[in-house]
């Protein structure tokens, strides 16, 4: 879709004037992230990307030069000690102070850094002459942060949850001078980005709180320390310890150059240090210890107390290469910080402003302000897409679009339920019953009884482009805005008066986005609009609306995880589902399950199961055909590898099927591969049991449940909106029916009933074998690969996306009730032209 004058770079360049690092971004991005390959990525704030230039410079140094144990003085053990502590001054200094007044110690990251300060703060429980240590922390903090409780609360100490409001609104006018002559020692911690919404929070509230002039400091006597988590911060903004001296400040240093992943620092301020108290010593904190008692000198230096054993000198040298790429290609930070600012800001403005075509607007945008301020505001906006009766659409469903689109997001709640409860309205009573219905931490359950459990978070990178604004900001309007696309005129001004005055205004007259571009609402196009309007109701099933009679049409296992379709005309139901489907499954040369989403042409081998010879055959264009045993027989795999992998988070105890098999994939996809099988003793369970449902079903290696049943009428219908789709002239061939249903990859087939009718249903009999609804489908990109040439377009699931106005969901899943088979193989056979008997909800 082009955006015309609101979405060019001459646009973004009136809105914001700081763009790139006074050269040729584009230069840059060819040069160092090759491998993005017309990616969006979007997910900075998780993990930044790396430039290429640091490891081809990184692989140089180790291997031209011996480094060695740093805690011996051999020349290499040396040249490395000597490396190491340049690098520790260079972190210094990337933060404006010395290693007269802060020490580094290294750690596997900001989590690690966390729980060395939780492990030898000094708590002091409370006793009947003293009150006792408070650990204080912001409620939106991150989960590592919040953590640190667990400790505490076994320790005594107690923990005060602050909301951000508190801090200033409890504070006191003056200096709270500590009358406790104990000096109890507290802690407070505060992130100084919120890695939920990108809010920066003001970093004089260090030295408020070691004044005790902000709350809880100053209800509190005692001596207050100050945990800065400056993890989300430092990734794309300064921080100067000058300005903010905090006792401790965790950081990874993967969020600020994409690499080295596995290292991050405690900076801890010297003059503080001296009040953490280690109880566990390893190689190379000690300056003398006995084995036969109970003797021991920590080490003087203070890096040298709290690093324990090795440090991982390899990935500390890496930072050195880090470091001169980040100066070299940006100049310094601050310029990293209005880099991305300005196209946060700019893709916040745009967001915020875009409507349907009923004038609803399209998004949720939480945040604290409207960005008006890089001093205030990080790179980072987050968010929920809205259909247009004002619904939320689950995160979920805007994840598996945008990995159709290769954009690269996250979703969820970014390990911040403070954040997410505060921003979403989730009470505690509602997180509680969450958890019941069967929503946890990382999970795609994105809606409960309607209401979001998370929400979608973009964050940018000093690589970060105008380009990818444009491709977001592209890819919403094209799948989740009910069209005409519209802009709130007003809005959109307001947000420009409010943004920063050094900025030069420009002009947007009222528009309407399509397809094709964008020109000015007049009145001759009301009635395209209510036209358009209408076909909101287009395809809509009539719940009173039954077929005479449906009809089992065709039948489909997939031996293999990923591969092709076997179809066939009658087939045995064995315990885990239609016998053998999914009994394989390719993985690559690190025991990855290999999917479509990941290898499009694994849709091009063509598996066929054999009874009679009990082979299962690999077929494939241009490559002769193999064959696998089928025998389940343990006694035949003893002399095979025995392995554990994983399906959608499921362990399952799995048998490699030899050398010949791994070969022939091999050499079909071009990369290392073996195939594996379930192992005959091992089943895995459904998460949830349908309704109805007497026993949990077991599974083969299928994602959620035993089948996966469409609806050719359903199909049909996403035919037509296919047809009717206003930008469907991108060269792609229109699909028949039957290339349609292979991209929806189900096992049954029916006919018979009205679009979407399924839906509605809760068991149903198909011949004489009775079947429990589990559920919807949630559609996800590998609908959008053709099973006929693995290649990938954007279609059926655009045009679903649009039917259901950002809810891809598609089909239903399955599970049987079958008899006890007592060892037997098969339950039952199912056969094309049965009768399917449905049960209606």
């Amino acid at each position: 879709m082009d955006f015309g004058k609101l979405c060019t770079f001459e646009t973004f360049q009136q809105v914001w004037s700081h763009y790139g690092y006074g050269g040729n971004l584009q230069d840059v991005i060819e040069q160092e992230f090759t491998r993005i390959k017309g990616g969006t990525y979007l997910d900075h704030a998780a993990a930044t990307l790396y430039p290429e230039s640091v490891v081809r410079n990184y692989c140089q140094d180790i291997s031209r030069n011996l480094y060695g144990n740093p805690h011996s003085h051999s020349p290499s053990s040396r040249l490395t000690h000597d490396t190491v502590e340049r690098v520790r001054c260079r972190v210094l200094q990337h933060f404006n102070t010395t290693p007269e007044e802060y020490s580094v110690i290294f750690t596997s990251g900001c989590t690690a850094a966390l729980k060395l300060v939780a492990e030898s703060f000094p708590w002091r429980p409370q006793t009947e002459s003293e009150a006792g240590s408070r650990f204080g922390y912001l409620t939106d903090s991150h989960t590592s942060v919040v953590g640190i409780r667990g400790l505490t609360s076994a320790l005594g100490v107690v923990a005060l949850p602050v909301s951000p409001q508190e801090v200033q609104n409890m504070a006191k006018d003056e200096v709270q001078v500590g009358e406790d002559i104990y000096q109890t020692p507290h802690l407070f911690c505060y992130p100084a980005q919120n890695n939920f919404s990108g809010r920066k929070y003001p970093l004089s509230h260090v030295i408020g709180i070691q004044a005790r002039r902000l709350y809880p400091a100053c209800d509190h006597q005692g001596r207050w320390f100050v945990l800065l988590d400056a993890a989300s911060l430092v990734s794309c903004s300064p921080l100067n310890l000058q300005d903010c001296p905090a006792d401790f400040i965790p950081i990874s240093f993967y969020k600020m150059f994409g690499f080295p992943t596995g290292l991050g620092a405690l900076l801890v301020r010297n003059n503080t240090a001296g009040i953490l108290k280690k109880t566990y010593f390893g190689g190379g904190t000690a300056a003398a210890y006995l084995s036969g008692e109970d003797y021991y000198v920590q080490a003087a230096n203070i890096s040298d107390r709290f690093e324990d054993g090795t440090i991982s000198f390899l990935d500390i040298i890496a930072l050195n290469h880090s470091f001169e790429a980040l100066y070299r290609i940006t100049g310094n930070v601050h310029n990293i910080q209005q880099h991305t600012f300005g196209l946060a800001r700019y893709t916040y403005m745009l967001l915020s402003s875009l409507c349907h075509g009923n004038r609803r607007p399209v998004a949720q945008i939480y945040s604290e302000g409207q960005f008006e301020s890089p001093s205030t505001q990080g790179a980072i906006l987050n968010f929920n897409l809205m259909d247009s009766h004002g619904q939320i659409i689950g995160y979920s469903q805007v994840d598996r679009m945008a990995s159709l689109y290769n954009i690269h997001v996250r979703t969820g709640c970014f390990c911040n339920t403070g954040a997410c409860q505060s921003f979403l309205g989730i009470t505690n009573q509602q997180m509680k019953t969450n958890l019941k219905a069967g929503h946890v931490c990382g999970d795609s359950i994105d809606l409960v009884d309607g209401q979001p459990t998370g929400s979608v978070r973009v964050s940018f990178g000093y690589m970060s482009t105008f380009e990818d604004c444009q491709m977001f900001l592209n890819f919403v309007a094209e799948c989740f805005v009910e069209k005409p696309v519209t802009v709130d005129q007003v809005r959109l001004e307001e947000l420009k008066t409010s943004t920063a005055s050094t900025q030069h205004s420009y002009e947007v007259p009222p528009i309407k986005m399509t397809n094709r571009g964008i020109y000015k609402i007049g009145q001759k196009e009301t009635q395209q609009l209510q036209r358009e309007a209408s076909l909101k109701g287009f395809g809509q099933r009539d719940s009173n609306s039954h077929g005479e009679v449906y009809t089992l049409t065709n039948i489909y296992i997939y031996p293999i995880k990923s591969c092709g379709a076997f179809e066939v005309h009658d087939w045995p139901v064995g315990p885990l589902g239609l016998l053998y489907d999914r009994g394989w499954m390719v993985v690559n040369g690190n025991g990855v399950c290999l999917s479509q989403k990941r290898e499009a042409r694994l849709c091009l081998i063509r598996p066929q199961v054999h009874l009679p010879s009990n082979e299962l055959l690999l077929q494939a264009s241009g490559m002769d055909t193999i064959s696998v045993p089928l025998e389940s027989n343990t006694q035949m795999y003893t002399s095979y590898q025995r392995c554990q992998s994983k399906v959608c988070g499921d362990r399952v105890e799995t048998v490699d099927c030899g050398d010949e098999a791994a070969s022939w994939l091999s050499n079909f996809l071009g990369q290392p591969c073996r195939l594996i099988r379930q192992s005959p003793d091992s089943t895995r369970d459904m998460k949830k049991r349908p309704g109805g449902a007497a026993t949990s079903m077991s599974l083969s290696l299928v994602n959620e449940a035993q089948y996966l049943m469409i609806n050719r009428a359903s199909v049909e219908l996403i035919q037509k909106l296919m047809i009717s789709r206003q930008d469907y002239s991108e060269g792609d061939q229109l699909l028949d029916t039957q290339n349609v249903i292979s991209r929806f990859r189900a096992n049954l087939v029916i006919a018979g009933v009205e679009p979407f009718e399924e839906d509605n249903w809760s068991h149903l009999i198909i011949g004489n074998t009775q079947f429990v609804v589990a559920g919807q489908c949630g559609r996800c990109q590998m609908v959008g690969i053709d099973q006929d040439t693995g290649t990938k377009t954007k279609e059926p699931l655009m045009s679903l996306s649009a039917h259901c106005t950002g809810k891809v969901t598609f089909g239903v899943y399955l599970t049987h009730q079958v008899p006890d088979t007592k060892g037997s193989t098969t339950a039952g056979v199912l056969s094309i032209g049965s009768l399917v008997q449905p049960q209606r909800l």
